[in-house]
């Protein structure tokens, strides 16, 4: 006859489990500024950063308020932008986002993932927005 777990235990296990499953679906990418400079361009800047995301996470849909170009230093992932068909990439491959496209991305590898990225945008927005 098996036994069961006290409500206590129950409660305890039931929160881990909760608390484990909100972390793998928040997962976020963890962004380092590198550098920021105007542009030519009135009103806009350049931001370099170093981003890092773990294995078997997204980064979350979401858009930029300016164009991004983004080099994959390590690690392999699957961008996905809106309208368009996903694409692979691996470590040495670059893509770009145009301002205001809606996509995600996706660490598909076993390693952490990491982008050099610019994005030159509109001074004062933030560099990403959520999308739900």
């Amino acid at each position: 006859m098996a036994t069961q777990p006290s409500s206590s235990k129950f409660r305890s296990l039931l929160f881990l489990t909760l608390l484990l499953a909100a972390g793998a679906a928040g997962a976020q990418v963890k962004r380092t500024q590198v550098y920021k400079a105007d542009v030519a361009e009135p009103g806009r800047e350049a931001v370099v950063v170093k981003s890092e995301l773990d294995p078997n996470t997204h980064a979350g849909r979401h858009y930029h308020p300016g164009d991004e170009i983004s080099y994959v230093t390590e690690g392999e992932a699957e961008l996905l932008v809106d309208g368009e068909a996903p694409r692979r990439l691996k470590a040495g491959d670059a893509f770009v986002v145009k301002t205001g496209k809606v996509h995600d991305l996706r660490d598909v590898g076993s390693t952490p993932l990491r982008l050099l990225s610019v994005y030159v945008v509109e001074k004062g927005k933030p560099l990403a927005t959520p999308v739900k």
